[in-house]
């Protein structure tokens, strides 16, 4: 293996793996396929058995499936999300960001989850590459600069896995990188919280309790949501909670937090790269979610089902991390 693409891999791997030391698959699940009848599948994930519900014009979205790369190449790489709309709303527009910044690269698409991808090709047809399908693309293509961006929220063992497959492919290419996922640094609290303050001011108005609901893990690395509620909080938004559907702060947690002020209202959003099951089912589903959790209790309740992935500045972070990784290319 060329020593440079080693070290810069051991580097990624390192930085991953430094900032959330022994923590479990701390990527969440950006979208669940939901139905009306549901199995589950070994990670734990609802597997769609039936739908009763629209999901938007698959045809509308750009799988990024297509030949004819050329040498350089940026993945950009996904959970992934069978809501059609918003599948095109936050992962196409993230996708189409990374385009307009990097015009030299061919910009394609590559899904981490497997039983999304199928539920897409068997329902509407639409054929989308997981990531070792992606990476042979590139390799019949001739690709010799590789960068692939994850649309990750933060460092884990699904960051980590992503690595460790791309390092198998890395003598493939003539150089190879991998950008860091949303939230790594300080900056990016920093910036990741005005934005989501940015996008909900309207509702600021002292009498709102905004909160927004993210996946969690059981795993260290679920103390990023702790530490963007304590980010908001040093910036003075005290009226901003932050939750989690399979962890801790748990809706419980925020329900009391909001009850110990004087909110007469309160917004849901997802704090999540997609608005998929999670967001349309947990959060603003008309049976055991958080939107009848908040209304039992006597507020009135707004759900935003929009994903991070649709806010400009979210987009335009993601495209920061992929300008870092290209950057590395040339030191």
């Amino acid at each position: 293996m060329n020593i440079k693409k080693l070290l810069t891999l051991l580097l990624v791997a390192a930085l991953a793996v430094a900032l959330f030391a022994g923590c479990g698959s701390s990527q969440e699940p950006q979208d669940t396929t939901a139905g009306t009848t549901a199995s589950t599948e070994p990670s734990g994930e609802p597997v769609d058995e039936e739908e009763n519900y629209d999901t938007g014009d698959a045809s509308l979205d750009n799988p990024r499936n297509q030949d004819g790369i050329g040498e350089k190449e940026l993945l950009v790489v996904s959970f992934g999300t069978s809501y059609n709309d918003n599948r095109r709303l936050t992962i196409g527009a993230i996708e189409a960001a990374m385009e307009t910044a990097f015009p030299e690269y061919a910009v394609r698409r590559g899904f981490t989850s497997q039983i999304i991808i199928d539920h897409v090709k068997s329902r509407d047809g639409e054929v989308i590459d997981n990531v070792g399908e992606a990476l042979d693309r590139a390799v019949a293509n001739g690709v010799k600069t590789l960068v692939v961006q994850p649309t990750h929220l933060m460092n884990g063992l699904e960051y980590n896995d992503l690595v460790n497959e791309v390092a198998q492919y890395s003598d493939a290419f003539e150089a190879v990188v991998i950008g860091e996922p949303l939230l790594t640094s300080d900056e990016d609290f920093q910036v990741v919280a005005k934005a989501i303050v940015e996008a909900t001011v309207a509702y600021d108005d002292g009498k709102t309790a905004i909160c927004f609901m993210g996946h969690g893990t059981e795993a260290a690395s679920n103390g990023v949501y702790a530490k963007m509620q304590q980010v908001l909080k040093d910036l003075g938004y005290e009226n901003y909670f932050i939750g989690t559907v399979e962890a801790a702060p748990t809706v419980e947690d925020v329900l009391a937090a909001v009850q110990a002020g004087s909110y007469e209202r309160v917004v849901l959003q997802p704090l999540m790269i997609v608005a998929g099951d999670h967001a349309n089912n947990d959060m603003a589903g008309d049976e055991d979610s958080w939107k009848t959790i908040f209304a039992d209790a006597g507020y009135e309740v707004e759900c935003l089902v929009r994903g991070l992935g649709e806010l400009e500045a979210i987009q335009d972070l993601l495209v920061e991390h992929a300008q870092a990784a290209v950057d590395s290319l040339n030191k």
